[in-house]
């Protein structure tokens, strides 16, 4: 389910050529140190390493020197990581996105799925060992919603850590945060989206506080790379009510990347 590619011209100089070495062994590293698995990397370091004919073990022997270079300053290489994935997405046209494999070789397509649960306190530490635990590439979340500052934990971690989310059922109020959450996100044809007005926490409870609500929800989807009018639209939909939001409109929105004929 990832970006289709096109071609690029190959690097003309041999700094060229390192540079991007540099860049796939970093990247590499990020998805290794967010897994603690040596059996996962990134969807770009792949496609990288195959139209530029970079052999993969030459990938990991500089990775390797990276641990060493950066053993006193983790936190620099880190940085460096970020932006790595982030460049190798634009070269390949692709979006940076966890890939891990199975013990022969093949790549491992295991989805977490969450049917019907509230998001409730402690909800996004659940999920995110569950995903863990279960070597998951992405999150399959049917959902009625709950704590908005749950969900989006949760679509913080799912963003930072190369993760897709899904929708076959239905996803409503801040369900629809941990979808928007997903480096990919897709929905069955069937699926239902939907939004409504969030019940305010305590600490926004004067009408000052309601408004910079909102400005949360608004930077929330913009730092997703959603339409943040989705969060102005759910804002005008009462609490008991729910605003469906046709897959068309959600596509054009970027709450998700595509549609799926079949569930996961």
């Amino acid at each position: 389910m990832t970006g289709c590619l096109s071609t690029v011209r190959p690097p003309e100089t041999q700094m060229d050529l390192e540079t991007l070495i540099l860049d796939a062994a970093s990247c590499h590293l990020l998805r290794v140190g967010q897994t603690n698995d040596v059996a996962s990397t990134d969807v770009t370091v792949i496609l990288a390493a195959d139209q530029y004919r970079i052999p993969i073990q030459t990938i990991i022997e500089r990775a390797n020197r990276l641990i060493r270079d950066y053993e006193h300053k983790p936190a620099e290489l880190v940085g460096q990581a970020i932006r790595a994935c982030e460049l190798l997405g634009e070269l390949t046209r692709t979006t940076p996105a966890l890939v891990r494999f199975e013990p022969d070789g093949q790549l491992r397509f295991a989805w977490l799925r969450v049917d019907g649960a509230e998001i409730t306190p402690g909800f996004a530490q659940r999920m995110i060992t569950e995903l863990r635990e279960r070597r998951a590439i992405g999150l399959i979340i049917n959902s009625p919603g709950g704590s908005v500052d749950e969900a989006r934990k949760l679509g913080r971690y799912l963003r930072a850590n190369g993760l897709r989310t899904a929708v076959d059922d239905y996803c409503v109020s801040a369900c629809i945060d941990v979808l928007a959450g997903g480096v990919e996100r897709y929905a069955t044809p069937n699926a239902r989206l939907g939004v409504h007005q969030s019940r305010v926490p305590r600490r926004y409870s004067s009408h000052e506080g309601g408004q910079l609500y909102v400005a949360d929800a608004f930077l929330y989807l913009r730092e997703m790379g959603v339409d943040a009018d989705v969060a102005i639209a759910a804002a005008a939909v009462p609490n008991d009510r729910v605003l469906l939001i046709p897959l068309s409109e959600a596509l054009a929105a970027g709450l998700i990347t595509g549609v799926i004929e079949h569930s996961l």
